[in-house]
């Protein structure tokens, strides 16, 4: 019902089959661009070497029929397959431009504006590439004949072609199939009868002990992610690839009513997991709820809104199963069972822990690098602290020290206090 496999969590259990007919153009393209595109603001001798022949692919972009999107049916799967295509063309279209064809605005062209609009809007996403086109729906088996596991699954697109993007995208794999551990134990509580009765509760009890257990298993995921993910390259090489639109060119979708699209792009924080456990526990990130301590003056400077922006980026299934288990109240639960107040304080102390190394690791990737000097092929100019603090935006333009202490912080304020 809420397109949440009960082996694989938000993953599909089989990956997107490519498009076929004349929709293959998109896929054929899709697969020249990863060979003949550098990011526009590259001046390495590769990306040198490839600029006539990355123009003419956006030429070639430029002069496709515009297809209808109506021959696609209405099969979610072709549907996402379509998203995840277009938008993957669309960030190799804009982020390989040069400087120079960005000012003022950003053009996004009939032939590709017009179709990811109208598949967005179908399936009620953004026209933007987000979490679940980089991360859930753009992988392969390695072996067809086995089950979706970390070992049996590469990933397809790879903007910059580097191991740290690849790496980057298998490590939110593993807290996403890490995650399916954790839908399972949260099926259980909230469904279970009779929440109230001693057999109930020591359940529950034991539920709230294995889901301490995922936790910190996936603090640890993410804790050791420099291992296999380099900060510089993700900072420098991979993550422009995902931005959105901006304010110093903003994108034009030519062919399309103007609208006020949701076009920040991919982030991590758009996963349905870590959401998932929010809307489990009832973390107040909206600042709704006055619970004590009350919020500091930085984190009422943090976007209130942020986790629920992030949700418009999710598929649509998801999004109506976290409101479901959101209305599930088990915090209020809870609440009126004091028995059950210690292992739930337990569980939110392990995300809270989890949100402590989260700020650890979002200064060693972003706001340090933030600061640092650019590759040689990105150009030499040192950064200022002022331009650094520009650049450590996570998506939606917010500080991403602020954001994360304000999550952090409202994890904090979830612990029932004793009565």
């Amino acid at each position: 019902m809420y397109d949440v496999d009960p082996d694989t969590g938000f993953f599909p259990s089989q990956p997107l089959r490519p498009l076929s007919g004349e929709f293959s153009l998109w896929e054929k393209e899709l697969v020249e661009a990863r060979s003949v595109l550098k990011l526009g603001i590259d001046r390495g001798q590769e990306a040198f070497a490839k600029c006539a022949l990355g123009e003419q692919w956006r030429q070639r972009l430029r002069s496709w029929p515009v297809l209808d999107v109506t021959e696609l049916g209405d099969g979610i799967r072709a549907l996402r397959r379509a998203h995840y295509v277009l938008t993957c063309l669309l960030h190799f279209y804009v982020h390989s431009l040069p400087p120079s064809q960005r000012q003022g605005q950003t053009i996004i062209p009939k032939p590709l504006a017009v179709p990811l609009v109208a598949v967005s809007q179908k399936l009620k996403l953004p026209p933007v590439l987000t979490f679940a086109d980089i991360v859930l729906w753009n992988w392969e088996f390695v072996d067809p004949e086995q089950p979706l596991s970390l070992k049996n699954m590469r990933y397809v697109n790879v903007f910059s072609g580097t191991d740290t993007e690849r790496n980057f995208y298998l490590l939110s794999a593993a807290a996403e199939l890490k995650g399916v551990e954790m839908l399972k134990i949260i099926e259980r509580v909230v469904n279970i009868p009779c929440p109230t009765t001693q057999s109930a509760i020591a359940a529950i009890k034991r539920d709230f002990e294995e889901l301490v257990r995922v936790i910190d298993d996936l603090t640890t995921i993410i804790g050791d992610s420099s291992q296999t993910v380099h900060p510089n390259t993700f900072y420098w090489a991979a993550r422009p690839w995902w931005n959105g639109s901006n304010g110093a060119a903003p994108w034009v979708f030519e062919g399309v009513p103007p609208s006020s699209f949701d076009l920040g792009g991919a982030s991590a924080g758009q996963s349905s997991v870590m959401h998932a456990l929010d809307a489990f526990l009832d973390v107040d990130h909206g600042l709704k709820q006055g619970r004590q301590p009350a919020p500091s003056a930085e984190n009422r400077r943090a976007d209130t809104g942020f986790m629920e922006k992030m949700r418009r980026y999710m598929p649509e299934e998801h999004r109506d199963y976290l409101a479901q288990v959101q209305k599930r109240h088990v915090r209020d639960l809870v609440q009126r069972t004091p028995a059950l107040r210690e292992h739930y304080n337990m569980t939110v102390a392990a995300l809270k822990k989890f949100r402590d190394i989260h700020i650890r690791v979002g200064t060693l990737f972003i706001i340090s690098q933030a600061k640092s000097t650019p590759p040689a092929n990105m150009g030499t100019l040192d950064i200022s602290p002022e331009e650094g603090e520009s650049r450590s935006k996570g998506t939606g333009g917010n500080p991403v020290s602020t954001l994360l202490k304000a999550g952090r912080d409202a994890t904090q304020r979830t612990l029932l206090k004793d009565e």
